[in-house]
């Protein structure tokens, strides 16, 4: 039996997490870090000199120069939160470093809040990271192929069925020295509206370098991205199944990591109002998955440049553009 290593990297211990982020004091000073790498800037006037004070639980700082008054949290998405930054990096930590992620109601009894308050948590955090990969450019010899999000629903089936949301999976490889399959680099997770012409090739003019060379099966509406691209080899599967054919191995194997995960992991959610932000999960977790103690310190980075967001918007379906 073969084992493969990434499998058994280490990761960060949850003892070795709480000794750097188990208190308050931690927290706010690794934000702070994050925040202000060079020092205090004072958003208003710039000026690098300022006055620490707390009000209640929260430090405040007041410039020297401007005498305005700002937060660690101010403009970063842990804005107007009444949560301590405790649960905050520990809902990081339990996100980053599961495999398959926690649901909300898991954050909810792991973290002691509402499910309310889990869940609004839980979708801040999905937005950094939507945020942080939506920039992604695949390249290389890239695997693409068309699936769907949702569960079974009674009446048609495959394209066009109703209560699921269309997305397309992209996978960059490189080859295997050794002559094996090609190895898996990085992925994208991408809904879409349809997978007619137009909206995959603005996909592919968005998600795929130009100096790639596309992999796909023989849906027709793939012949448009591949043409935003320097070659495309275009596969007609049936009678076949993909699963039997080499060129669609790590499609196949992450469409089927993806799938177990969401519906192992999250039961009931709005597939498609919120698809793109769990896909946008599975993403990053596994486009960092060689450094895993680096992933929480990443994503408090992500956090804190993240825009601040209202429940409101959080409620807000996701569209792509």
């Amino acid at each position: 039996m073969s084992i493969n290593p990434i499998q058994f990297q280490r990761g960060l211990s949850l003892p070795d997490f709480l000794s750097q982020y188990g208190t308050e004091a931690q927290c706010e000073s690794a934000l702070e870090k994050v925040r202000w790498r060079d020092g205090f800037r004072c958003p208003q006037c710039g000026h690098d000199h300022c006055t620490v004070f707390r009000r209640g639980q929260q430090p405040l700082y007041q410039c020297s120069a401007c005498h305005h008054q700002t937060s660690l949290q101010v403009g970063t998405l842990f804005q107007a939160s009444k949560l301590p930054l405790t649960p905050w990096f520990l809902a990081i930590y339990l996100i980053t470093q599961a495999k398959n992620g926690v649901s909300a109601l898991e954050l909810m009894r792991s973290l002691g809040i509402s499910w309310r308050a889990a869940w609004r948590l839980k979708h801040k955090i999905l937005r950094a990271m939507l945020e942080q990969e939506a920039d992604r450019v695949l390249r290389g010899r890239v695997e693409v192929d068309d699936a769907y999000l949702g569960g079974t629903r009674s009446g048609k089936r495959g394209r066009g069925a109703a209560g699921k949301r269309p997305f397309v999976i992209a996978v960059e490889t490189r080859p295997d020295p050794e002559g094996g399959l090609p190895h898996p680099v990085y992925v994208r997770f991408d809904p879409l509206p349809d997978f007619c012409q137009t909206t995959l090739a603005r996909w592919a003019e968005q998600a795929l370098d130009v100096d790639t060379l596309m992999v796909s099966d023989g849906l027709v509406g793939f012949l448009a991205a591949g043409a935003q691209v320097t070659h495309h080899q275009r596969v007609v599967v049936h009678p076949r199944k993909s699963s039997e054919l080499d060129c669609f191995h790590w499609i196949n194997t992450l469409l089927g990591n993806l799938k177990n995960s969401i519906r192992g992991t999250c039961h009931g959610f709005k597939v498609r109002k919120y698809a793109a932000r769990y896909l946008a999960e599975a993403q990053y977790r596994f486009n960092r998955r060689f450094d895993l103690p680096s992933l929480v310190p990443r994503l408090l980075f992500a956090c804190v440049h993240t825009p601040p967001c209202t429940e409101k918007q959080l409620k807000a379906a996701e569209l792509w553009t």
